[in-house]
């Protein structure tokens, strides 16, 4: 058996396989002996019939496959030889037709298309410069930090007067412009929190009033979409009424969250071992827990637009036709030529990825071990545990944890997403050149929302 390679242009070819029969004589003689021995055909013992009766009914059906057979090993064996780098696999040439009679076999010759993507330069984007954000942590941030953490371990207790944090227990009560019950009207027992209110009016409606007040308030002021609005008043988008401007909210209870006190207590729940016992040593390590989150936070960001960038200015070319032809040949189900057009944009976007990452991967020798996996996994389960407050389970059943998660394919593969971006903004930050960029907390957010 002989393949040969024939370059149609950059970015197309043909692989010719050439197979003899001395090829597939015996394969084929051996496979139908195998039919023989099993074929139930009328008139002759299983076992006993002719081998020439045999070869007439099964024959072409075995040659055809053993032929089959031939050229994909063939092809799979010449493009791992020649390290061929090609998109999708070799589909069957429309313009070359099989050479060879299956009634008279002799020699036989496929023809397949191959598709491979022009050569493309990744080094030059990276060094003509990306963005890195950090984030300017601050005494402000770093109080705000440990408010936040005196509120999350204080306790709820009732307040007199609502205040601007406080939350708002009561009812919406609908009513007629007068301020009068509807009877039979919405109603509907709710909690507000003023401090997450986007709209100021409403808040300022509900302070300084006291258990027991009843407050003329439109839902709109208190939510934050209509959504929110119909959960607030016990019923769905759909039956919301155009107006509420008529509603009252009568209040029935205020809550307050009292922060804990930076004392011995509140310490040892948030650290162990007496790693900080004063204020001075709780403010360090906020900060220092601060700069190693928004690392993580700009790390992610870097990758972003390294990534948009790299897709925006890497140029490489594709054998757009054989792409997809071969999308059509490959699919599992039936897919029109119009249902490929309408997502072929992305389909290249995705696929141009994937060059730009293997390639990447490839030439800095990043690899995937099974043992660096299971240790990122192990890494994952902890800081799982470490989200709740709870302390890692011994290394036994942390590794069955993480054995457990990989043997599942969806998660594997998310787990090996998740390394393989690691390493690439590991890549980045050692081989893009970065523009340093220091930035508020507010400004930091809105740009990673962008």
């Amino acid at each position: 058996m002989n393949v040969i390679r024939q370059d149609v242009d950059a970015l197309n070819g043909l692989l010719i396989v050439e197979i003899e029969p001395n090829d597939y004589a015996q394969k084929v003689k051996n496979q139908l002996e195998k039919y023989r021995k099993t074929a139930k055909i009328p008139g002759f013992r299983p076992g006993h019939t002719p081998l020439a009766i045999v070869e007439k009914r099964y024959g072409k059906a075995v040659l055809a496959e053993e032929l089959n057979q031939l050229a994909n090993d063939g092809i799979n064996r010449f493009i791992r030889e020649n390290k061929l780098e090609i998109l999708g696999n070799p589909i069957p040439s429309e313009q070359h037709a099989l050479e060879g009679s299956f009634d008279q076999p002799a020699n036989f010759k496929f023809t397949f298309e191959i598709g491979m993507p022009s050569s493309f330069d990744y080094e030059s984007v990276l060094k003509s410069g990306v963005e890195y954000h950090t984030v300017r942590v601050d005494d402000k941030l770093i109080d705000q930090q440990i408010e936040d953490l005196r509120r999350r371990y204080g306790k709820m207790m009732n307040a007199e007067e609502v205040g601007e944090k406080d939350l708002v227990v009561g009812t919406f009560v609908e009513t007629n412009e007068a301020g009068e019950k509807v009877e039979g009207g919405i109603q509907h027992n709710t909690t507000l929190s003023l401090e997450f209110l986007t709209q100021q009016e409403g808040a300022k409606d509900l302070l300084g009033k006291k258990a027991g007040d009843s407050v003329r308030l439109d839902p709109t002021l208190v939510s934050k979409d209509a959504a929110d609005k119909a959960s607030l008043l016990g019923l769905t988008e759909d039956t919301l009424p155009e107006n509420t401007e008529n509603f009252n909210f009568e209040i029935t209870e205020i809550k307050r969250m009292e922060m804990a006190e930076l004392n011995a207590e509140f310490f040892e729940k948030l650290f162990q071992n007496g790693e900080v016992s004063d204020e001075k040593a709780l403010k360090e390590r906020v900060k220092k827990d601060l700069e190693g989150m928004f690392e993580r936070d700009a790390d992610r960001m870097l990758t972003r637009k390294v990534y948009e960038q790299l897709l925006k200015d890497v140029s490489i070319q594709f054998p757009q036709e054989f792409l997809k032809r071969w999308i059509k040949l490959s699919a599992s189900s039936p897919i029109s030529d119009a249902d490929i057009d309408k997502e072929f944009d992305d389909y290249l976007k995705s696929l141009k990825w994937q060059l730009i990452q293997s390639k990447i991967f490839k030439d800095s020798n990043t690899q995937l071990v099974f043992e660096e996996v299971m240790a990122f996994t192990k890494g994952l389960i902890v800081s799982n545990y470490a989200q709740y407050g709870l302390p890692a389970p011994e290394d036994q059943e942390l590794e069955a944890s993480a054995r457990e998660l990989l043997s599942k394919k969806e998660q594997a593969n998310n787990i090996y997403d998740q390394l393989a971006e690691v390493k690439l903004t590991q890549f980045f930050k050692t081989h893009a050149s970065l523009k340093m960029k220091p930035l508020s907390y507010d400004d930091f957010v809105a740009e990673m929302r962008k």
